[in-house]
Parts: C-alpha cells; structure tokens; sequence
C-alpha cells in the first residue's frame, strides 16, 4: 500500500489522476506502508514529473501519455505551436510523453490544419441531442432512456421551441453554422416521420446555407431503415454514423446491443444505396471476452465494408456504467492486451488508406490509451475536429447538451448547460432559453 503528501496542496485530484495510472484505488490510501511526499512549490507539472518517476520506479510501469492527464492532446499542441515552440519536444520532454505518441499528435495536428483550418471568426458548431436508445449498454455513461415512442414527443416538442429560439438568436447575432451534429443516445431511435419533422424544424430555424457538414449519429444498426435514409438524404445529411462496436455476435449479446452482426451488414448496404457520402463506425478495444484477435476479425469487416471514417475507441469504465458495478478494477485488467489490439490496428488502416485525423483521451480508461478517428480519401469528420480544439462555439440544444462560447481574444470558453434528464428538461424549457438567452448569446 501507498501513501501519498503533497504539502501546499488543497486540490489533489489532478495529481490523483495521474496515480490511477499506475496505481488501483486498492493500492494506495491514507494507511499505506510506502510514504510518497512532495512540496508543492509553484509548479504542478514538476510535481506530476516526481510521482511519475517515482511511480514507474516502484511498479516498473511507464504509461506512454507521460503526465498528461487532460483529455485534448492535440489542442495543447497546437497552444504550444501556436507560442512558437515545438510541440513534440515539449511533449516529450516536459510531458514525459512516448516518443511515439507525441509524433502522433503532432502529425494529427499538422493535418487537422492543413485539411480543416482554423475556424471563420463568428462561426458555429450546432450540436442536437437526442438522449433515448433501444437498450442500455454495458459500459455507457450516458444520457440515455429507453421509452416508449409515444413518450418521445413530448421531449420533441420542447426540443423544437429551443430550436426555435436558438436559430432566430444565432441569425441575429450573426452567427454562421459550420456543422451540424445530432448526437444521442441514438437520434435514429425516432421514427421517420419524427425525424422528417424535427430535421424540417432545423432548417427552418437555422440559417444553413454554409454548413460544411451535417451529420446524424445512426449508431444502433437496428435503428436503420431506408425510409429514414431517404429522410437524411433529403434534407441534405452527408455523413452517418453506424456504430456496431464489435463484430462478434457474442460481444454484442453481452454488452447489451440488441441488433445482429448481419443488422451491421443490412445498415451499410442501404446507406450507401441511399447515397449517404460518409459513414462512421466505432469499434471498441478491450471490450469483455474479447481476443487480439476478435477486435481484429471486427475491424477487417469495418475496412471491407467501406466505412470512410473510423474511431478506434479503448474501452473506458466510467462509474455510471454497469460494468462498473460488476467490475470495480475492469479497467486495470489486461492492459498489454488494449495496446496490442491499437498497435495492430494503426498499423493496418494505415495499410488501407487510412490516417489519424483526430483524438481524445477519457479518464479510466483500460490501458492508460486514447480513442483516435482515422480517415480516408481526406474526409475527416469536421465536428470532431472542432469540438476538440476548442477554438469555436459550441450551442448545444437537448437534455444533456452543454454549450461553450468562446472568446477569442482570450482563448477561452464559458460553458451553458442543460439539465440531463429529459423529463427535466421538458418541464423546465423555458428555463433552458432562458439560460441560453443569458450565457450564450
């Protein structure tokens, strides 16, 4: 057992981050045998340096992230480019990042601004919120409801009176929306009439004549029919996404997907049949059971069906998730088994064609890794790029939407949020303009 001092210290959690790299919450506490004690004298970073020396010295571990804990990599590589530094030095040498890793990110990062740039000053990402799926999954932490549909619509309609206010408001103040972004939950949980209805209600608030992008996550492959297809494509959605996570029909009973790997098969052909230009799938690493050699099987059939874009997720064991409850140290398990299924599988889409066009980090998640999204043919996913950079505002709208408006001149973000649960949110809607009214614009 450990213990910890940090003398002139009253928040420690950042430093807590950093030990769960090393250390399960088993292993250290106030009654530990081995005393680790450091004076804070000004410099957080050189603190994290000592207990991450420290730490690989007593477990013989050497987390390639270094002391990074946050989870934009790439973002604080473009602040240290942007003051005239070399990213990848500092990353390696002030971080303790691998040497791998920080070519990684500043490859990414070199790409993202050649291929997406920097944001049109008054520009706007537009996030929409749809927090209902089939089924709950294992590991997921999010704000999803499984109800019936008629239970939907009164969720819609508030929905549609913040849509409303929302686009008359970001017209008035000028702003231009750059991409639009339904997110869930599962948006294509609605019927096709839902959707026609809502879509229809976007376009008639928004001003979206300069959207780059417009993307529907349409994870569950259960969800997806041709009449919905028809209904994205007529209203101008170029990208999906059609996340099965697995391939292996026994992943997906256990981590309670509903739909078949043949319903994976069925979503790609009648998407591409509809015409839809991109289509995203996730894949999962160190999912429950799973081999090397499963996750590979899984990303072959992604390669072999075409996807334009694909994230390669590590899985993350967030305390909200019921895995945490059956698993209280999942995420510590296995860790050599993750990296080799990324290793394998950055090796073989740049094989195929594919790069590295974006990441993030999550907390607790299996093996101390990142979720990195490659593409192909040069069509990154935009939305993605600029959530992560923080360099644009944000108005999110729905339950569990948290807006960010940035401030330029300060580079610097104020966040907006809505409540999360989506009973909430409908009986406070006015309450959430209001708040959007008073924060954002």
């Amino acid at each position: 057992m450990y213990r910890f001092k940090i003398n002139n210290v009253e928040n420690t959690s950042q430093y807590e981050e950093l030990i769960k790299e090393f250390l399960q919450p088993n292993e250290y506490g106030e009654e530990g045998e081995i005393l680790l004690e450091y004076d804070f004298k000004g410099d957080k970073e050189e603190i994290k340096r000592q207990i991450y020396k420290d730490l690989s010295g007593y477990t013989g571990k050497s987390p390639k992230w270094g002391i990074l804990t946050g989870i934009r990599p790439v973002k604080l590589a473009g602040e240290l480019l942007d003051r005239g530094e070399d990213p990848e030095q500092v990353l390696k040498d002030l971080y303790l990042v691998d040497a791998s890793k920080a070519a990684l990110v500043r490859d990414i990062l070199d790409y993202q601004r050649e291929k997406a740039g920097k944001p049109a000053p008054r520009s706007l990402s537009v996030y929409i919120g749809i927090p209902f799926c089939p089924t709950r999954c294992l590991y997921c932490s999010f704000t999803s409801n499984q109800i019936e549909q008629e239970q939907m619509e009164p969720y819609l309609n508030a929905l549609c009176k913040e849509i409303s206010y929302a686009g008359d408001a970001a017209k008035a103040a000028g702003y231009n929306v750059e991409t639009l972004y339904f997110g869930g939950g599962t948006p294509t949980s609605l019927r096709a009439d839902q959707l026609d209805m809502l879509l229809t209600k976007v376009s008639d608030a928004f001003a979206l004549g300069g959207v780059r992008e417009y993307t529907v996550e349409a994870g569950r492959p259960d969800t997806i029919t041709e009449e919905k297809l028809h209904v994205l494509f007529d209203h101008g959605v170029d990208r999906i996404s059609i996340n099965p996570q697995s391939m292996k029909q026994k992943t997906l009973d256990l981590i309670g997907r509903r739909h078949t790997v043949e319903d994976v098969y069925k979503a790609f052909e009648r998407a591409w049949k509809t015409g839809i230009e991109v289509i995203n799938t996730d894949l999962i690493a160190g999912l429950p059971e799973e081999t090397v050699d499963d996750f590979k099987n899984s990303l072959e059939e992604i390669i072999r069906l075409g996807a334009c874009n694909i994230t390669l997720h590590t899985l993350a064991v967030k305390r909200a998730s019921k895995l945490k409850e059956l698993d209280e140290n999942f995420n510590y398990r296995d860790e050599e088994l993750r990296e080799r299924m990324l290793v394998w599988a950055h090796e073989r889409l740049k094989d195929c064609g594919y790069r590295p066009y974006y990441l993030y980090r999550q907390k607790h998640t299996s093996g101390n890794t990142e979720n990195t999204g490659f593409c192909k043919d040069d069509r990154p996913g935009l939305y993605n790029i600029r959530i992560m950079e923080e360099a644009q505002s944000n108005l999110a709208l729905g339950a569990g939407g948290i807006s960010k408006i940035y401030f330029p001149a300060e580079n610097r973000l104020e966040r907006v949020a809505n409540v999360s649960n989506y009973e909430i949110y409908i009986d406070r809607i006015d309450d959430m303009i209001d708040r959007k009214k008073k924060g954002f614009f």
